[in-house]
């Protein structure tokens, strides 16, 4: 089979290498792609948001599948206009990938089918929001409607953080509302499933780390680092996630008439009384998908098939008994300012120790050298037996990464460790 795989970040490293293992792919092209997804598939150049573009590709090259990695071209309608076209995409329609696209889309969908989540308003004016926050009071959680790349939400302690944040939402969503919601104490997890209607295959859970430091210190990002499993997410978490949250959207979504195609990843709260709802992605998560493609046992490429092709209810999934970890190495002053095309050397090293893959999430080629050009720009992947050894295994390997003018979290996978 010949496959299409739009993107260029981290995920799209990991998918590029799982499917080039694949015993049914013939050839893999990736559009744009980066020096990391190069060893795996020829990069093409193509824009991703001339949609007529990128089929007139996929006829030319007789394309068996498009696998979409990232959200703004799902949201945008590409899966429809290239299904149009004959084309098979992994990857929701626009009106299926609303569970992204719009925050007050899913919760109203929640809301409306008893699906557990966080109780909510929804605002158009900065006055009545204000208005709305002093009466609930803190901590409370505010949202720009819309993708705003991970950063269109803000988590206020007090009432003062609360009050400043709606000034930052509004200012972000422009006219879309803003939607405010009760903040889930608990632990967070992420919950994956692959969807063809109504028939959902669970997938694996992760838990990843948001905080810029340390000890979840400072401002979020779009993911410092990740491990699967998560053991918050026990067996009867996951059961509970998979029949009380995830198979009641897929149904709703059947019945609006915009049945979903793809993967699913609902980032939950556990809370005393169980999973409720924070969000829902329409893609795999970055860097989930970096754990999650390192324990998967089973061909990723006939998983993806049978989700576009309707054979999802006769695929069970396989994972290794093994624990993956990924540490994000960033370029210093992310997630504000920060200057790219510096030097990476190391890299071979790194992925020398064993048990380890380094996924390219933001780096370039300079003539014959990789430098940064993002803000998070590696993710150092190992397995282990343990969370341990895995943790182990990656620090070493970033240990062996020359770069000084990037850094990464020194604690990735410290709830589940403190468990043990």
């Amino acid at each position: 089979m010949k496959v299409l795989l739009i993107g260029s970040g981290g995920r799209e490293h990991a998918l590029a290498w799982k499917l080039a293992a694949s015993p049914l792919l013939t050839k893999l092209y990736a559009s744009p792609g980066n020096p990391g997804i190069a060893q795996e598939a020829e990069l093409v150049d193509l824009s991703i948001t001339d949609h007529a573009a990128v089929a007139a590709f996929c006829k030319d090259r007789k394309i068996d599948l498009v696998v979409v990695g990232p959200e703004a071209p799902l949201v945008a309608g590409l899966a429809d206009d290239l299904t149009a076209q004959g084309i098979r995409v992994f990857g929701p329609s626009a009106k299926a990938a609303q569970l992204e696209g719009s925050k007050r889309f899913t919760k109203k969908i929640a809301v409306e089918n008893g699906i557990p989540t966080g109780a909510y308003a929804e605002f158009t004016g900065a006055e009545a929001a204000r208005d709305y926050v002093r009466k609930q009071g803190a901590p409370i959680v505010l949202k720009a409607d819309g993708l705003h790349a991970g950063k269109g939400v803000v988590v206020a302690m007090t009432l003062d953080e609360a009050l400043a944040g709606i000034e930052q939402v509004f200012s972000m969503g422009g006219s879309d509302p803003v939607v405010i919601e009760e903040f889930l104490d608990g632990e967070e997890a992420s919950f994956f499933c692959l969807v063809d209607g109504e028939t959902v295959v669970p997938l694996a859970s992760a838990q990843d780390h948001k905080r810029i430091f340390d000890g979840d210190k400072g401002p979020n990002t779009g993911g410092m680092g990740a491990y699967s499993p998560a053991p918050v997410m026990t067996a009867e978490m996951e059961k509970r996630a998979l029949e009380e949250i995830v198979r009641p959207t897929a149904q709703a979504l059947v019945r609006m008439g915009m049945p979903y195609r793809g993967v699913i990843f609902a980032g939950l709260m556990i809370t005393k009384d169980g999973p409720k709802l924070i969000e829902y992605n329409a893609r795999f998560g970055d860097p989930e998908c970096q754990v999650l493609m390192t324990r998967l046992k089973d061909d990723l490429l006939t998983l993806l098939l049978a989700t576009c092709d309707g054979t999802l209810d006769k695929m069970s999934v396989r994972w290794r008994d093994e624990h993956a970890i990924t540490v994000v190495m960033a370029t210093k002053g992310y997630p504000g300012a920060y200057e790219s095309g510096s030097e990476i050397r190391g890299l071979d090293r790194a992925g020398e120790v064993d048990g380890v893959t380094v996924f390219h999430a933001g780096t370039k080629r300079a003539g014959d050298r990789i430098v940064a050009s993002g803000g998070r720009v590696l993710n150092v992947t190992a397995t282990g037996k343990t969370l341990q050894e895995a943790q182990a295994r990656a620090y070493r390997a970033v240990d062996l990464i020359d770069w000084p003018q990037g850094f990464c979290r020194r604690d990735i996978g410290w709830r589940a460790l403190t468990r043990t």
